[in-house]
């Protein structure tokens, strides 16, 4: 093995111990002098083994509570120690400083604490400091040491262990400093974040989780995926998840939330082609897909219902790449698996998501809270002689979360709780509410008593004017600009209700 460094004396340090035995069995097997401090030394002896304590070392106990540990040259310098420099050799045989080959640490569980709503005396007290000075020491001596910084890298190690006994090759000792990096960064990321609070003074985030996907958006482009999508999902069928999959996936999450009745949505490219809230999952699904079936081949189905075997039969029927829904009855995930590669996810309940969303652009990065605001009954103004009835408030309400949820310019026509047609990512207003009647028509959808959602204000006159003509007698809208009045005008001389919101939902 190239590069190789046997393993004589490792120093085991850790707040995690479950899986540590087999390594710690595996290390004594092998003639490793073993050196650690409190809690860990006294879990390697209750196995059975012999540990020299890191204070007759060091000549120093624990002290200030246990914050001090392992920080003295008589550690530092056997982890530093460039094994091939004479003069470092020279200084550790002056000082009595013997090598330390293997160093097991890993940190205080700072985000868990700070996540369970500790006080601020317990979450700084779970700031690790020698834990983090021992792995920033070994990784960076990777090519005299091996550091493994987390639990999640017991087993890689237990594999070298296995293969080649108590010795680690520079290709292994180098993976392990470069993951130790990652816990490095991502801890201290987190309590940056947490002192930061809401300043947002510089931009800081880490995931980890790398998922390396098919490719990017296109296949001449690479894509990866950093996060836990195992927390959010089960994947219980179907190919590989790829980047266009997992932006539709988030757009309907997004959608569906905004919705508390019995509802099914389709998908494609971002926007909702398709949307029904029904008694039933069937009946459900019956009018999303009504909504534009055309597009719904190859689209996204998200539920927030169980799907049952009456859906089922009836969802497969189609052609469609990614389903989502809280659950399945068996019979109908024996329908929906017939086709080899459908993803069919089954979402999990109290995922935490982030409040925050950003994307990298230019030389920096763009980073904005995420658009939580759900527009009630109560937050409507009527702006307009004629009041809307309270079918058409429902109604406006349906379609405010549909158009709030589409790329801009957006407009949406729904009536009696379903998506008649939405007009998206127009460059005018006009052109996407024309795009929504065409595609009302066109799937023989009367547009009389529907009612207009819009993402942005009115400028002019002129998209209430041609709804009106189409029969839409309700219009829900922000409100904002300083023409608003001819909209306002127009609305009473016609006799259609509006009510403006004055929340504005663009959406790029």
């Amino acid at each position: 093995m190239s590069d190789s460094k046997t393993i004589k004396t490792a120093l085991i340090s850790v707040f995690h111990k479950e899986g540590l035995n087999e390594i710690i069995s595996k290390l004594h097997e092998e003639g490793v002098e073993l050196l650690s401090t409190g809690g860990t030394r006294s879990f390697i002896e209750s196995l059975g083994f012999s540990c020299k304590a890191v204070e007759d070392l060091t000549g120093y106990p624990s002290i200030l509570g246990g914050r001090v540990k392992t920080l003295h040259p008589k550690v530092f310098g056997g982890i530093l120690s460039r094994r091939g420099l004479e003069e470092d050799k020279q200084q550790l045989e002056k000082y009595e400083i013997p090598e330390i080959d293997l160093v097991i640490v890993d940190l205080y569980p700072f985000e868990d604490t700070v996540a369970c709503g500790a006080g601020e005396a317990d979450i700084i007290e779970k700031i690790d400091i020698g834990g983090i000075s021992l792995i920033r020491a070994g990784a960076k001596n990777y090519k005299d040491v091996a550091i493994v910084a987390s639990k999640e890298q017991y087993q890689p190690l237990l594999d070298m262990l296995d293969k080649h006994g108590a010795s680690t090759s520079l290709e292994e000792r180098r993976w392990l400093a470069k993951e130790a990096f990652a816990v490095s960064s991502y801890y201290d990321t987190c309590i940056f974040n947490y002192f930061d609070g809401d300043e947002n003074s510089a931009f800081r985030s880490a995931f980890n989780h790398q998922k390396t996907l098919r490719y990017g958006e296109n296949p001449h482009q690479k894509g990866y995926f950093y996060g836990d999508l195992d927390a959010m999902f089960d994947q219980v069928h179907g190919k590989e998840i790829s980047y266009n999959n997992l932006q539709d996936i988030n757009a309907a999450i997004d959608l569906i939330d905004e919705f508390d009745g019995t509802t099914f949505a389709v998908l494609k490219h971002n926007n909702a082609c398709g949307l029904a809230t029904r008694d039933t999952a069937l009946e459900a699904w019956i009018d999303a897909l009504a909504g534009d079936p055309v597009s719904a081949f190859g689209g996204v189905l998200v539920t927030n219902a169980v799907i049952d075997k009456a859906a089922a039969e009836e969802i497969t029927k189609i052609f469609f790449e990614v389903i989502i829904a809280p659950d399945y009855d068996v019979d109908a995930l024996q329908i929906l698996s017939q086709k080899k590669n459908r993803i069919i996810l089954i979402r999990k309940d109290n995922v935490k998501q982030s409040n925050m969303q950003f994307r990298s652009l230019l030389n920096g990065v763009l980073v904005q809270d995420i658009d939580v605001d759900i527009e009630a009954a109560s937050d409507l103004k009527t702006v307009t002689a004629k009041e809307p009835t309270e079918s058409e408030i429902k109604d406006m309400l349906f379609a405010n979360k549909i158009v709030k949820n589409s790329k801009s310019n957006s407009i949406v026509l729904a009536k009696g709780g379903q998506l008649l047609g939405s007009g998206v990512g127009q460059t005018s207003r006009v052109d996407a509410l024309k795009q929504a009647i065409e595609k009302a028509k066109s799937f023989g959808f009367d547009l009389h008593g529907a009612v207009m959602a819009s993402d942005a204000y009115f400028p002019f006159p002129d998209s209430v004017e041609i709804a009106d003509k189409e029969g839409i007698t309700a219009v829900i809208q922000p409100g904002g600009s300083i023409r608003d009045q001819l909209s306002f005008d127009y609305c009473n001389e016609h006799g259609v209700a509006m009510v403006i919101t004055g929340v504005r939902h663009f959406k790029h």
